[in-house]
C-alpha cells in the first residue's frame, strides 16, 4: 500500500524549484494517476473490485451445487448435509430354516446366533443393513404359500439381528408372505412390539413404503425396501395396495418413485435396498438397469439389492452408487459360487459418495468367514471384475440426477 507523507519544509519558490521538490511533484502526480486507475475500475465492476487474491479451493469436488432459485437444496447432486460423513454396511440375503444350522443357532441362543463374524463384517458402519429371506411366524407356518421353497422363523430372529449389530432388515421379497396373510400379521406385530425396523412390509402400501429413517452425525438418513421379485401367481395377493397389506412391490414403480421423491426432499442420504435379479445369474436382467435409473433420477443416492443368491457388479451410474447383487451373507447353502458372501461398506457425505469397500467372505457352516490376504484380494478383483457386465463404472460420472427428474418421474409415469 502507498503511504503519502506531506512535506513539512517551507515551501518557498527556492524549495519549489529544487530537483527534490521537482521529483516529489513526480511522486505525487503518478500516485494520483494509480488512484484514479482504481476508483475507475470499482466504478466499472460495481463496486466489487478485490485487492487481495484468494486463496485457492483444494476440496473442489466438496463443493456444493446449488440447485435452481426456489428449489430444496436437497435436490442437489452436489448436496452435503451437515457436511459430515457417514458409514453403511450392507449385506446380503439370511435365513434360519428349521435343521440348518443357523436354525439350530437361532434355537439354542438367538443372542448369538449369527456368531462372531457377521459383527466383524460390519464394523465400523453407522448404518447396517441385511435381507431377511424369511416370513416371521412362531411356531408354525399358518398358510403355506404354494411354492417350492417356504421359508419362515420364529420372532427370535429379531434378537439374532439385534446381537449381531444388524440396524434393520427389509422383508420385501418373495419369502416374505411365505406364510401367508397369518404370518405377515405376526411379522407386523413383531415389528410392533418390538420396535425392531422391518422394512418392506405394511398394513398398506403407504405404511410398506414407509422409509426408515435416522439422524445420524446431523445427516438425515431414508432407507426404503421393495421387492421386484414375487412369484407370479402371489402378485396380486402379495402386494401392498391402499386397501391391502402385503410388500412394497416394485413392479409398479409409481409407489416407489414417489417413495424416493418424497424422501430426497427431506433426506441428505436416500437409500433403496431392493430384492431383485434372476437366481444364479451373475449379471443384471432387463428389468434391474432400468430400475436403478429410474431410482436414481428420482433422487436415489445409493441402490442395492439381493435375490440373486450370487454376487453381481457395483459401481457408480453417474454419482449415485448401485450394486445389482450382494449374494448371502448368513445361508444355509454351503456350494460354490453360491457360498460367495461379504459385505458392502459406503461412506456417504450427504449425497456424495466418499467410499466404497467390498469386505469378501465364503460361507462356512452357514456363517461368513471373512477372506484375508491373497484369497481376499482374488475375491475383491473377482468382484470388481463383474461390473464388466453392467451399466456402471468404476468411478463417478456426471449426475444423471437433476432437480426436474426428482420431482416428475412419477408425473412421467415411469413403468
Amino acid at each position: 500500500m502507498l503511504i503519502l507523507t506531506p512535506s513539512l519544509e517551507l515551501l518557498t519558490p527556492a524549495v519549489l524549484a529544487s530537483p527534490r521538490v521537482r521529483r516529489n511533484r513526480r511522486i505525487w502526480a503518478l500516485s494520483l494517476s494509480a488512484l484514479a486507475l482504481v476508483f475507475a475500475l470499482v466504478l466499472t465492476r460495481g463496486g466489487n473490485a478485490h485487492f487481495a487474491t484468494k486463496k485457492p479451493h483444494h476440496r473442489t469436488t466438496h463443493q456444493r451445487a446449488v440447485p435452481p432459485v426456489g428449489t430444496d437444496p436437497r435436490l442437489a447432486p452436489g448436496w452435503d448435509g451437515d457436511g459430515k460423513p457417514v458409514t453403511f454396511a450392507f449385506a446380503g440375503d439370511v435365513d434360519f430354516p428349521a435343521g440348518s444350522n443357523l436354525g439350530q443357532r437361532l434355537a439354542a441362543d438367538p443372542a448369538t446366533a449369527l456368531g462372531p463374524t457377521v459383527p466383524k463384517l460390519l464394523s465400523g458402519a453407522n448404518l447396517t443393513m441385511t435381507n431377511f429371506e424369511s416370513a416371521l411366524s412362531n411356531d408354525h407356518c399358518p398358510d403355506a404359500q404354494p411354492k417350492k421353497y417356504v421359508f419362515y422363523a420364529p420372532s427370535t430372529a429379531v434378537q439374532a439381528f439385534e446381537g449381531a449389530g444388524l440396524t434393520l432388515v427389509s422383508e420385501a421379497n418373495n419369502h416374505g408372505e411365505d406364510c401367508g396373510p397369518p404370518g405377515l400379521q405376526t411379522a407386523l406385530a413383531v415389528r410392533g412390539q418390538s420396535g425392531y425396523p422391518i422394512l418392506g412390509i405394511g398394513e398398506d402400501a403407504a405404511h410398506a413404503f414407509a422409509p426408515y429413517e435416522a439422524t445420524v452425525n446431523g445427516e438425515k438418513i431414508a432407507i426404503i425396501a421393495a421387492t421386484q421379485v414375487i412369484d407370479s401367481d402371489l402378485q396380486t395377493a402379495w402386494t401392498a395396495t391402499a386397501h391391502q397389506p402385503g410388500l412394497a412391490s416394485a413392479y409398479d414403480l409409481k409407489d416407489l418413485v414417489s417413495a424416493v421423491e418424497s424422501a430426497r426432499r427431506v433426506s441428505d442420504t436416500v437409500v433403496v435396498y431392493l430384492h431383485w435379479g434372476t437366481e444364479t445369474n451373475d449379471c443384471p436382467n432387463s428389468l434391474q438397469e432400468p430400475l436403478a435409473k429410474a431410482l436414481v433420477e428420482a433422487g436415489a443416492d445409493i441402490v442395492v439389492g439381493t435375490h440373486a443368491h450370487v454376487l453381481l457388479g457395483g459401481g457408480y451410474l453417474g454419482s449415485a452408487y448401485v450394486d445389482y447383487g450382494l449374494g448371502n451373507f448368513a445361508f444355509y447353502d454351503n456350494s460354490p459360487p453360491e457360498d460367495e458372501s461379504g459385505s458392502l461398506v459406503i461412506t456417504t457425505t450427504g449425497r456424495r459418495i466418499d467410499s466404497v469397500t467390498w469386505r469378501p467372505a465364503v460361507i462356512v457352516d452357514d456363517l461368513p468367514e471373512p477372506l484375508t490376504g491373497s484369497a481376499a484380494t482374488a475375491a475383491i478383483g473377482s468382484w470388481n471384475g463383474a461390473r464388466e457386465c453392467t451399466n456402471v463404472t468404476a468411478t463417478p460420472t456426471t449426475p444423471i440426477a437433476t432437480p426436474t427428474t426428482e420431482t416428475s418421474a412419477a408425473a412421467q409415469g415411469a413403468t
